[in-house]
C-alpha cells in the first residue's frame, strides 16, 4: 500500500528542514502547499504532526520556524521516489479540471468516455476513471452507467440563488465564529493570500472560508456548504486564473483578515460581502469571454 498524501509532505519536509541550510520553499503553509502542488489540507495537517513532534515551532507572531534537530534522514533517492508521482498526480488533475469546467461552462451534452479521455492526456484508463470519480465529488461530472460520464452544465440563475444564499450564511457563519478564531491561524491565511497592483505574482488561499463555517458551530450552516460548494468554489477558482483577478482576490482576502485581526467586525463583515458578490463578476467575464470566442 502506497504512501498517503500527508506522509509523503512530512518524510519530506523533515529530510528538507534536517538536511538543508537554504529551504526550496518559504516556510509558511501557502510556501509549502505549492511546493508540494496540494491544497493547504494536507499540509495544514502535516504542520501540526511536526510542531507536536517539535522538529517546527510556531512563534508567537503565528510563523514556523525549523528546530535544530538530529536524527536519521531519508535518502535523496527515496525523496525523488514518492515526490514524483504526488506532483504528477496533482498536475494531471488540475488540467484536467480546468478543461472540464470550461465545458460546464459551455454546456457540453456529450457524454465523455474513459478510454478517449485516458488517450487525450496519455495516461491509464484507471487512472482517469481516479480523476472522474474525484471531479464527481466536486459536482462537475456525474457518472451514467453505460452511457459515460456527464458534465454538469453551468446555469447563471443556478450562480446567483448560490451567491444570495452564501452571503447570508457565510456573513451568519463568521459572526458565530468570532470566540473561536484564533490569531495564529489568521496570521497563516494571511501569509497565505499575497498580491498587490504593482506585482504580476499573487498567492491565494481560499481556505479562510471553510475555516469560519467550520468554527461557526453550526450544523445546518456547515451542511449547506458542504453539499453545494465544491461546484461552485471549482467555478470560481477557474475565474480567478488571471494574474489580475488572483491580485484583486487575495487584497480582498487580506482585507478580510486584517479586519479580522484588528477585531473590527463590522468593516471584516463588509469586505466578506464584497468578496462574495465581486466573485459573480468574476465568473460573468469569464463567460462572456467565452461567447465571444
Amino acid at each position: 500500500m502506497g504512501l498517503k498524501v500527508t506522509d509523503t509532505i512530512k518524510q519530506d519536509l523533515e529530510y528538507q528542514i534536517s538536511t538543508f541550510s537554504d529551504l526550496p520553499f518559504r516556510l509558511t503553509l501557502g510556501g509549502i502547499a505549492e511546493f508540494y502542488s496540494v491544497s493547504l489540507t494536507p499540509v495544514r495537517q502535516v504542520i501540526e504532526e511536526l510542531i507536536e513532534e517539535k522538529t517546527i515551532v510556531r512563534k508567537p507572531n503565528g510563523r514556523l520556524e525549523r528546530v535544530n534537530i538530529t536524527g536519521v534522514a531519508l535518502k535523496p533517492s527515496d525523496i525523488r521516489e514518492f515526490k514524483k508521482p504526488l506532483k504528477e498526480s496533482s498536475l494531471l488533475d488540475e488540467e484536467v479540471a480546468n478543461d472540464i469546467i470550461q465545458l460546464c461552462l459551455e454546456n457540453h451534452s456529450t457524454y465523455l468516455r474513459e478510454e478517449a479521455t485516458a488517450k487525450k492526456y496519455a495516461t491509464g484508463r484507471t487512472i482517469i476513471r481516479q480523476v472522474f470519480s474525484r471531479l464527481a465529488g466536486a459536482g462537475l461530472l456525474e457518472h451514467v452507467p453505460r452511457c459515460g460520464w456527464k458534465v454538469r452544465h453551468f446555469r447563471e440563475k443556478d450562480m446567483f440563488d448560490y451567491l444570495e444564499v452564501r452571503e447570508i450564511l457565510e456573513v451568519k457563519a463568521l459572526e458565530l465564529a468570532r470566540p473561536y478564531l484564533v490569531e495564529a491561524d489568521l496570521i497563516n491565511l494571511l501569509e497565505g493570500n499575497t498580491g498587490n497592483q504593482t506585482t504580476s505574482l499573487a498567492e491565494i488561499d481560499n481556505n479562510l472560508h471553510d475555516y469560519w463555517v467550520n468554527r461557526c458551530d453550526n450544523l445546518y450552516i456547515q451542511e449547506f456548504f458542504k453539499r453545494n460548494n465544491a461546484f461552485f468554489a471549482a467555478i470560481f477558482d477557474y475565474a480567478a486564473l488571471g494574474e489580475a483577478v488572483k491580485t484583486e482576490m487575495a487584497c480582498e482576502h487580506r482585507e478580510i483578515l486584517e479586519n479580522l485581526l484588528a477585531k473590527d467586525w463590522e468593516q471584516a463583515e463588509k469586505s466578506l460581502i464584497k468578496h462574495i458578490r465581486d466573485q459573480k463578476q468574476n465568473v460573468l467575464r469569464l463567460v462572456k469571454l467565452k461567447n465571444q470566442n
